[in-house]
């Protein structure tokens, strides 16, 4: 087992933040201890808000527990496999920790600098580059545009 893999991971309601446009969770990174800010989608944020006021724990397993990372890996797991996104049907297999630069991928694909992305996902801009370059090369239909903006990114980035 990973180290930490069992610990739970735990999203408290004090960590999101509502802004002019809405919400944002702000959580400091495990590995690196830096500060991210997640921006909350509006289909998000109405789960946010119909969770009851008293509940501390937004992120909770089908139990009404602390998630440990296990039970978000084995859940992600489930759904995408009920979604048809098999290993067998991709050619690849999704896990968890993808997600993150999928992300990144598609900050870039929206416009964003890399900079901002390494800000916002609380990496340094050479991991933040590092991360969407294996991204954009395993996403066929992506990686052209991705590749291109990234080299436009990484020469206008110190």
């Amino acid at each position: 087992m990973k180290p930490g893999y069992g610990r739970p991971t735990r999203l408290h309601r004090n960590q999101i933040e509502r802004t002019p446009q809405g919400h944002r969770i702000r959580i400091r990174t495990n590995k690196r201890k830096r500060t991210a800010t997640i921006p909350v989608t509006p289909a998000m944020a109405g789960l946010i808000d119909a969770t009851p006021a008293d509940r501390v724990l937004i992120l909770v397993s089908d139990r009404g527990r602390a998630m440990t990372g296990r039970h978000a890996s084995d859940s992600l797991r489930y759904w995408r496999n009920k979604a048809g996104l098999t290993p067998e049907a991709l050619g690849y297999d999704l896990r968890l920790q993808d997600t993150r630069g999928t992300a990144a991928t598609r900050l870039l694909n929206a416009g964003l600098e890399l900079a901002h992305i390494a800000s916002h996902m609380g990496w340094s801009v050479r991991y933040a580059a590092a991360v969407i370059e294996h991204y954009a090369r395993v996403s066929p239909d992506e990686s052209d545009s991705i590749l291109f903006k990234l080299a436009q990114a990484k020469g206008g980035a110190k």
